[in-house]
């Protein structure tokens, strides 16, 4: 598919005014994109898992305007005004106007929350984007009553990565790829592709506890920290390992091997902070108490032989990965070992999901 498959075919009028809303997961990439060309087009492949208790939550409301010459809508983030959000949805709103020119025919008032720390690490503008771009296409098929299901998630996923490229990844689940990748049928830099071939059981059930070290915002923001790969000495060699383990991952995720899967996916944590702490300017995203938390982790599985490993974003928390098989011996080496490493003790137990979920809105 090509980027004039996403623009406008109008059969129906649009409605008046209306309400829509949706719930999007967020996710956790295990091959990280990190670095992207014009138009929010990765520099590398990624896959991540999807979540199921992270999520956002956005009503949508939406009424006709007389002038369509700029976007009109208000925010609101946990029934609070956020006004530093708006530049943000304006861009957006920018981005895919060609592509669903309503945006400009109405006013929108937008209600969100997150069910976790927004600006910390834990994709909030992947599950958000989503969320918001779920809503979109649902007014959309006002015009398209009898859209494909399969176009409408494909466009949504198409709309939310120009806001923000993960947000292709948190439509659907379990697995989700995006970025081209030859040995990926259908894979697309365009839009994230429900993993299409065959998973093993181990990985059917998996978990993912997230240890809150930081609940604060983040030192550097994703944007800025994409950019900062454009003339980076590794960016080249990164790109490529990237597209290496995205292939030694289809193996690993067929044959169930659990070791090989924690190999990957800790290489893939390191290596993003490390393109991070040797860019330039540079940053370190982790801090004191990540490094304890994945040096016991380092411990516990050397002493166990249990497959429990980390990853993490662009952030100081660690997101501890294990199969619904160990669950009960990690959770308890969570509670004694790590917790204390936490902010306050805080600490998400989260699983992977299957995807976003419209809403339903009671009726007056």
């Amino acid at each position: 598919m090509t980027e004039k498959d996403f623009l406008p075919k109008h059969t129906e009028a649009l409605p008046e005014s209306g309400k829509v809303a949706w719930k999007a997961p967020s996710n956790i990439a295990l091959v990280k994109y990190w670095g992207k060309k014009e138009n929010q087009i990765p520099a590398n492949p990624s896959i991540s898992f999807t979540l199921d208790a992270c999520a956002t939550r956005t009503t949508l409301s939406f009424q006709k305007k007389e002038t369509t010459s700029k976007f009109s809508f208000d925010l609101y983030l946990d029934g609070k005004p956020k006004a530093d959000f708006k530049p943000k949805i304006e861009v957006f709103f920018d981005r895919i106007a060609e592509y669903v020119p309503f945006v400009k025919e109405y006013h929108f008032v937008i209600e969100t929350s997150n069910s976790f720390p927004h600006s910390s690490g834990i994709a909030s503008s992947a599950s958000g984007m989503s969320a918001l771009a779920l809503c979109l296409m649902d007014l959309e098929r006002h015009m398209q009553p009898n859209m494909d299901p399969s176009f409408f998630m494909r466009k949504a996923s198409f709309l939310a990565r120009l806001g923000s490229g993960s947000a292709c990844r948190s439509l659907e689940g379990d697995l989700v790829v995006w970025g081209k990748h030859e040995s990926i049928e259908g894979s697309s830099n365009l839009f994230g592709l429900k993993y299409p071939y065959k998973v093993h059981d181990n990985f059917k059930h998996y978990h993912d506890t997230i240890l809150l070290v930081d609940k604060g915002e983040k030192q550097v923001s994703s944007t800025v920290g994409h950019n900062l790969m454009h003339g980076h000495p590794f960016a080249e060699e990164r790109f490529k390992q990237a597209y290496h383990n995205l292939t030694s991952l289809q193996t690993i995720l067929e044959s169930g091997d659990l070791e090989e899967f924690v190999k990957v996916v800790e290489s893939e944590a390191l290596t993003l902070h490390a393109m991070m702490m040797s860019s330039n300017p540079y940053f370190i995203l982790m801090k004191p108490n990540t490094l304890e938390i994945i040096n016991k982790i380092w411990g516990f599985r050397k002493e166990t032989g249990m497959p429990v490993c980390f990853t993490l974003d662009a952030g100081a928390n660690v997101h501890v990965l294990y199969p619904e098989s160990i669950k009960d011996s990690v959770i308890q080496f969570i509670q004694d070992e790590l917790v204390a490493h936490c902010d306050n003790g805080h600490y998400i137990c989260d699983r992977i999901g299957t995807g976003a979920k419209e809403l339903i809105i009671p009726k007056k």
